[in-house]
């Protein structure tokens, strides 16, 4: 029988190589742990900037810097919708499905704006003097924007031709008439609607009124797109739709306000933190819309017992003065009794003059104290 060579002591067999995949599937995981954990560390800090927003004082019509060129032509209306189409229309409504989900509201991307919506981005233009903000509802007007991207001197012309012309390809190329996205772009100075929601309305509203309080627009336009970055100009616009409801004093919308911008804003946190992932990595976006939303129904249900508190003071004074009020007919009846009491006084001798006198100081001091 051959004899078993000994081991070799000095030379052990290397160990079998792994796959280089398992290298990498660690790296990633660990990398998804540290991604998750500033993520949510991350939501933690920046959603204490957004909260508590509505509480700050209110201001209407900011000094603007406006481009010295009408940004709309001679009898051209501001708020422009584009025409039914049912079949682009309920492609849009498929293709918005995902964010339907993500901010749990069937009005997202829906394509059909009301005009109840229309109204209230209205009169936020006219209260905050934005009367050069174009807002196409739901219209693919791509001839109209690129007329507008060269009339918009408020943006420099090397920001206008490179950046905005950038813009205004993805305008043309991607119709948000089909893929959605409500958005401000600034170097147009145009809102584009496509979801049926105030609060989202008046967010995009937000951004107008931002932009058009800077200066270098064109700067901070391109400065806010990079990732991190861009969540300053996002609060900033929803901190002001949420300032505008509390200074109208319009709580029931300021609740639904709460229950989308919050998780909309967890989104934008997603989207920062994963710039160059397809589709800006919905699964991260979806686990962070979670706390988004815990913290939207936390602040709504705020505004709801501050509602209902308001409501049952209102009603107490109410009370309170209908109690402290004197009855009419009680007024009468002592007025009646006082004037008979004169008379009467007329009508008797001088020896009962004093006696009368008393009974009518005494009714008087009686209604005194009543």
């Amino acid at each position: 029988m051959p004899q078993k060579e000994p081991p070799d002591t000095e030379h052990p067999p290397l160990s079998p190589t792994p796959f280089p995949g398992c290298f990498l599937m660690s790296f990633l995981q660990r990398k998804s742990a540290q991604k998750t954990m500033w993520l949510l560390l991350g939501f933690c800090l920046l959603c204490s900037t957004v909260s508590g927003c509505a509480t700050t004082p209110y201001v209407y019509q900011p000094a603007l810097i406006q481009s010295p060129e009408p940004l709309l032509a001679e009898g051209e209306p501001q708020i422009a919708r584009g025409k039914r189409r049912p079949v682009i229309d309920g492609i849009g409504w498929v293709v918005g499905i995902p964010g339907k989900v993500l901010l749990w509201d069937r009005r997202i991307d829906n394509h059909n704006i009301s005009p109840e919506t229309e109204a209230t981005i209205a009169a936020y233009l006219e209260k905050n003097g934005l009367e050069q903000v174009k807002v196409r509802i739901n219209e693919y007007d791509p001839v109209g924007e690129w007329k507008r991207l060269r009339r918009n001197k408020a943006v420099g012309w090397g920001w206008r031709y490179t950046a905005g012309t950038l813009t205004a390809l993805s305008y043309t190329l991607l119709p948000g008439r089909i893929i959605g996205g409500d958005n401000y772009n600034p170097f147009t100075n145009t809102i584009s609607l496509y979801s049926d929601h105030p609060a989202v309305a008046l967010h995009e509203g937000g951004h107008a009124k931002d932009f058009g309080t800077r200066k270098y627009k064109g700067t901070y336009a391109v400065a806010g797109a990079l990732p991190v970055v861009s969540l300053w100009p996002e609060a900033i616009a929803t901190n002001d739709a949420l300032g505008y409801l509390r200074a109208e004093e319009d709580y029931e919308l300021e609740e639904e306000a709460y229950q989308v911008l919050y998780p909309a804003y967890a989104t934008y946190i997603a989207g920062a933190a994963t710039p160059f992932l397809p589709y800006g990595d919905l699964a991260v976006k979806a686990g962070t819309v979670i706390p988004g939303h815990l913290a939207g129904r936390w602040k709504a249900r705020e505004v709801k017992q501050e509602q209902l508190a308001r409501h049952a003071r209102s009603e107490l004074q109410q009370v309170s003065a209908t109690q402290t009020e004197p009855k009419p007919n009680q007024m009468d009846e002592n007025s009646q009794q006082i004037q008979q009491a004169h008379f009467e006084q007329a009508a008797r001798p001088e020896g009962q003059v004093m006696q009368t006198d008393n009974s009518v100081k005494q009714m008087q001091f009686n209604q005194a104290g009543e």
